[in-house]
């Protein structure tokens, strides 16, 4: 079974519920929230975490870099999509099918880097 390796910028409170859930799952999208978009490389990824979720009140202001692997042939459904630059590629999996999406993961959903922006409030 070959497997790729995605990329997730998260909020704390997205990580909080991925820790609940032992580092197997990501949570289920929002209501207003219609899919699930991986990213496909690292710098993205970060780049996210360190602008957007940063000067996020909801997240408190953390932006963390997640990895995780996943089943190549199941990932394949969902092409790429480029929504800016050359690094900005990303899945874009529909809210109903993340539980299925999940499923696919392999071993753990790992935590690969913090950024914290200046207003973050340490509990």
């Amino acid at each position: 079974m070959k497997t790729i390796t995605l990329y997730r910028p998260v909020g704390q409170k997205e990580w909080d519920l991925i820790i609940e859930a032992g580092y197997k799952r990501f949570p289920p999208r929002l209501y207003w929230q219609p899919i699930f978009y991986p990213v496909t490389n690292q710098p993205y990824a970060e780049q996210i975490a360190s602008q957007w979720n940063t000067n996020d009140e909801a997240g408190n202001y953390v932006g963390h870099v997640l990895a995780f692997d996943i089943i190549e042939s199941y990932v394949q459904q969902f092409p790429v999509q480029n929504v800016g630059g050359e690094i900005h590629n990303e899945l874009w999996v529909p809210a109903e099918q993340l539980d299925d999406f999940n499923n696919h993961i392999v071993g753990s959903i790992r935590l690969i880097k913090t950024f914290y922006g200046t207003n973050y409030k340490k509990d």
